[in-house]
């Protein structure tokens, strides 16, 4: 695992942002992160509880479990409305 999580340059995640997240997580699972940290994003819509899900299939499809650290609330509050909060270690 990389010692500076790169998922922490990411902003947004946001229909508008939603293809440049997609690949920064996946180069991200390509070079070994397990944790996803959040932190840095500022906004966040329902594309943010597709991403996570698109980055934990990928994850999975390489043998590897993701956990998110420091999601936005309102993919949070999100996520358990949709039902699969369970599917996203950490939201």
């Amino acid at each position: 695992m990389a010692e500076a999580n790169p998922m922490l340059s990411l902003q947004a995640l946001t229909f508008g942002a939603g293809h440049a997240a997609l690949e920064h997580g996946y180069a991200a699972i390509g070079a070994g992160e397990t944790v996803f940290d959040l932190g840095g994003v500022k906004s966040a819509d329902s594309t943010g509880v597709a991403l996570m899900l698109a980055w934990q299939r990928k994850a999975h499809s390489v043998g590897q479990q993701l956990r998110f650290t420091n999601v936005p609330k309102n993919v949070c509050a999100l996520a358990k409305l949709y039902g699969v909060e369970s599917l996203l270690p950490g939201a």
